[in-house]
């Protein structure tokens, strides 16, 4: 007689180190993660630790002491509107006057890196698909948000320690440079707290970034009102309720209150447990969120019109945020004068911004030059969103109708060309009308500004030549533009105050910018430019009607 015998299975093989719980799967994210970012973590770090490394090292070169940093930069440095845009000054130290610009903003730009990370691994997977095709192996559900948690972690903590090394390293304080470096941690943590909900809230990557984004803007908002409050105003409280507001509040290069960190920490934890338990009470692919509903029959009859449709958020943001930048750039410019009565302080205007017309114009031409490489970054948004679509098959559900590919990427090229220059005149017809009233010529000023903008656009077409030529002929280097953007903007704006070869330093497309307003305009190299990136999108354009969508 046989007995039966029930089969034996081999026992389960281990789980991960995050195992169970619905953390299965981490560790292979995090790598694959890491993977896919071994270009834009790293370059974005060292990027931003060289912005306020060498900003302190050319100021250091600037003013032989303290004295004289003190009576040139103290009377600007309390104008309301650099102090809206870049917090209240810790101290009146080198240091402090050393890092002004770029603490704050800095650490809003690692709050941004931090955006990126998070919404590329958790919503945009999701919303691609993808994130469906690795749950249906041995992936938890936690997995994907855990490891984009994690990852941009990490990214915020590499910013951070190669920003303070590097601020030890040019001769900031150590005690200062720790401090700037918990500012960072703050708010940098802050926002992967605050993207990881935000993608939890919404069934679409631009539904997250409306979220982290409306909530950095609305941050920041609140802290400028906190600190530009009068000192006995109750507004001044409101500094206290944003996250960027704890970071100024740590005052690096003056009282250094580290303590402020644990606000930062607890904040990042608490959003991170929310974010968990939004995601177990949503299905994959939606969003806790309902979608709005559609209108019956939509009035887009073209890719065009549905380029810009799915852009408009976008746009409006940007064009808000550069009034605000032209209200500031005006406000500031009836001090310049008083800024630079130290001769120093006019050399680096010069050489920053040219060496023809007042001081003014000098000023103008620089400050224009910055907001030329932000219209850059836009153009670039733009462009790479066509990379966005065509992984997440949306596109191919376009082309399945008569549009063309080609004519579907040259609306997203045009977009781009007309939003750069739509946001750059905007800034300017604003910041002429503000300094405009103070001159008492509102229709010559804007003129000369609205004039030195439209200057500027031939270099920022180079920069989205250069985005469209990566996603036309390498897709999956389209990320590539961001880093060649953080170049230009070194090899630009602080090249020769670094006294770097002069070869180098004009492979940046603004190196050739006339110096507009008050400089003489020169067509060739503006000709050049307008070329070179005609060139560089039609051979991207070339290069994507050849390849396989997909």
């Amino acid at each position: 007689m046989t007995t039966l015998t029930a089969p034996t299975h081999p026992p389960a093989r281990p789980t991960t180190r995050l195992g169970g719980a619905g953390f299965t799967g981490t560790t292979a994210l995090l790598r694959l993660a890491a993977r896919r970012d071994r270009v834009l973590v790293p370059v974005s770090a060292f990027g931003l630790a060289a912005f306020v490394a060498l900003s302190a090292q050319a100021t250091f070169d600037l003013f032989p002491d303290l004295t004289t940093a003190q009576a040139s930069m103290a009377p600007t440095l309390s104008n309301p509107a650099l102090v809206a845009m870049y917090g209240p000054i810790s101290s009146l130290g080198i240091d402090s006057i050393a890092t002004f610009k770029s603490v704050l903003l800095g650490a809003v730009f690692l709050a941004l890196l931090a955006y990126v990370v998070v919404r590329r691994h958790t919503r945009t997977e999701e919303e691609a698909g993808r994130l469906e095709l690795l749950g249906a192996g041995v992936v938890g559900r936690r997995a994907a948000l855990t490891a984009a948690v994690l990852h941009a972690t990490f990214a915020v903590l590499l910013t951070v320690l190669l920003t303070v090394g590097w601020s030890i390293a040019v001769g900031l304080d150590p005690a200062g440079s720790v401090a700037l470096g918990v500012t960072w941690l703050v708010i940098g943590l802050s926002w992967v707290g605050v993207t990881a909900v935000a993608a939890q809230l919404t069934s679409s990557t631009r539904g997250t970034a409306g979220w982290s984004l409306g909530a950095l803007a609305v941050a920041f908002l609140v802290r400028a009102v906190g600190d530009t409050a009068a000192a006995d105003s109750p507004a001044r409280f409101l500094t206290w309720l944003s996250p960027l507001g704890w970071g100024v509040k740590v005052s690096p290069f003056g009282e250094n209150r580290y303590a402020v960190v644990v606000l930062g920490l607890a904040l990042y934890a608490v959003l991170v447990v929310v974010a968990y338990a939004l995601l177990d009470r949503r299905d994959l692919g939606a969003g806790v969120l309902p979608s709005r509903a559609g209108h019956d029959r939509s009035m887009i009859a073209s890719p065009g019109a549905l380029t810009l449709r799915l852009a408009r958020g976008t746009l409006v943001g940007w064009v808000v945020a550069y009034v605000v930048l032209g209200v500031v750039l005006g406000s500031i410019a009836g001090s310049v004068e008083t800024f630079v009565d130290s001769p120093q302080v006019a050399d680096m205007l010069r050489d920053l911004g040219g060496d023809a017309g007042t001081i003014t114009d000098i000023y103008f031409s620089t400050e224009l030059h910055f907001a030329a490489i932000g219209a850059s970054a836009l153009a670039i948004a733009l462009v790479t969103r066509m990379h966005t679509e065509e992984t997440t098959t949306r596109l191919e559900a376009v082309l399945a109708t008569p549009a063309r590919r080609v004519t579907w990427a040259l609306g997203h090229i045009a977009l781009a060309v007309l939003a750069t220059a739509v946001v750059m005149v905007v800034s300017t017809a604003v910041a002429g009308l503000v300094h405009g009233e103070d001159v008492g010529d509102v229709r010559g000023t804007i003129t000369r500004l609205t004039g030195a903008a439209l200057s500027t656009l031939p270099a920022v077409w180079v920069a989205l030549a250069v985005a469209m030529l990566l996603y036309g002929a390498v897709p999956r280097f389209t990320g590539l533009a961001w880093a060649a953007l953080i170049v230009y903007l070194l090899l630009g704006e602080f090249g020769e105050l670094l006294n770097l070869p002069g070869w180098l330093v004009d492979l940046s497309p603004f190196t050739h910018l006339p110096a507009l307003p008050g400089g003489a305009l020169e067509w060739v190299p503006l000709a050049a430019l307008t070329v070179i990136a005609a060139v560089g999108c039609g051979a991207g354009l070339v290069a994507f009607r050849r390849r396989d969508v997909g």
